[in-house]
């Protein structure tokens, strides 16, 4: 009995074999690829960072086009990478046509509050964000090194995007105060604009020059979020207009400026549809293939 029993055993295992190996020639899987992973060592923030790159439908090495570059802060893999590029893929379709085909550059996070906030006068913020206040540098990193290796790198043009959430609205905007140049669109969400007490909101900024002289079309979008974490209470929503409002102010007809309130949305939810929204109004016009 004992003889039939391994007999039947070494049977089984020997046809469970045959079906893994069977099964293995056959699989037909393969890597589903969305973009590459590029790295660059900055020396202005002393630091090795990790980009996510998207590359168009159509992007050759030996392709002649040159393409628009979209930066994305928080864009790692687990942060707003993979659904913004889609938003982007989805909006190229050719019955949809409604932005140009772009390189996007997801730049991942090492210390969002590190790298997103300016010092502030605020004491408490500064005890619970101990590492906060150092956006020079990162400022430093992209118009310095980061821009300046995408543009030699891969086949750009002079059109560039940066798309910033919550603190990465907040160091958007301070870009756009403080270096409107570095950015022709500008797609600001949920900024927040409590850090230093708002002072954000009351500094002066080069786009005040009547004769700026770029082309820059803003978006600013915010959903019904309410206070914000500062120590002194503010209201988001409050705060995106009042920097909406400071933008309208300007006197150069270079400067378009789109406020969207997503009142269906909050702080959590509010990036992929203001993103979609952000498309749709700084590229008006839609072209379709029948």
């Amino acid at each position: 009995m004992r003889i039939v029993v391994i007999v039947a055993l070494v049977s089984c295992a020997i046809r469970s074999f045959g079906q893994a190996s069977n099964a293995k020639k056959n699989d037909q899987t393969q890597p589903f690829i969305l973009g590459v992973i590029d790295q660059i060592a900055s020396t202005e923030l002393s630091e090795t960072r990790i980009l996510n790159i998207y590359l168009p439908e159509g992007y050759t090495k030996n392709d002649t086009a040159k393409y628009p570059v979209v930066y994305l802060l928080d864009g790692s893999a687990d942060e707003d990478f993979i659904h913004i590029i889609g938003l982007y893929q989805f909006n190229n379709f050719a019955w949809i046509n409604r932005v140009p085909k772009s390189i996007i550059v997801g730049i991942a996070n090492v210390d969002r509050k590190r790298d997103f906030t300016f010092p502030t006068t605020n004491t408490e913020d500064r005890k619970k964000n101990p590492t906060s206040g150092h956006s020079d540098k990162f400022l430093n990193f992209i118009e310095k090194e980061l821009q300046p290796y995408i543009q030699t790198k891969y086949r750009t043009n002079s059109s560039k995007t940066i798309i910033g959430q919550s603190l990465g609205g907040l160091l958007a905007t301070e870009i756009l105060l403080k270096k409107p140049l570095l950015f022709n669109k500008y797609i600001i969400i949920s900024p927040s604009l409590w850090w230093d007490n708002g002072s954000l909101l009351a500094g002066k900024s080069a786009l005040l020059q009547k004769n700026f002289p770029k082309k820059t079309d803003i978006y600013i979008g915010v959903g019904k979020e309410g206070l914000t974490p500062g120590t002194i209470p503010r209201v988001m929503e409050v705060d995106a207009n009042l920097l909406a409002d400071k933008l309208r102010s300007l006197e150069s007809s270079q400067i378009t400026v789109h406020f969207d309130y997503l009142p269906q949305e909050d702080h959590a939810t509010v990036t992929h549809q203001a993103v979609f929204n952000a498309l749709r109004l700084l590229y008006p016009v839609i072209h379709t293939d029948k």
